[in-house]
Parts: C-alpha cells; sequence; structure tokens
C-alpha cells in the first residue's frame, strides 16, 4: 500500500510531462504537414549519385 503513495504521484508527473511535450509539438507545427515526409521517401531527389 505504500507503495501506491510514490507510484500514484510519478505517475501523474509522467502524465503531465506527456501532456506537455504533445502542446509543445503542437504549437511547434509539428503536425502540419504529415503527408511529405512520408511522400519523401518514394522520390529519389538526390541526383548527385548519378552524375558520377
Amino acid at each position: 500500500m505504500e507503495s501506491l503513495f510514490l507510484l500514484i504521484p510519478i505517475a501523474g508527473i509522467f502524465v503531465v510531462i506527456a501532456v506537455i511535450i504533445f502542446i509543445w509539438a503542437v504549437k511547434g507545427d509539428q503536425f502540419d504537414d504529415l503527408n511529405r515526409e512520408g511522400e519523401r521517401i518514394l522520390f529519389d531527389d538526390d541526383e548527385t549519385d548519378t552524375k558520377k
């Protein structure tokens, strides 16, 4: 029972930190263009290798 008095506040601190990081990511425009990273691997933009 004593462990709950320690684990519940630690879990609450982790939740608060996760929410702060999520809000920071949303305000930092991390989720504006979700398709760019998925399409980036499909197209080969590196033309320096073909000029050798």
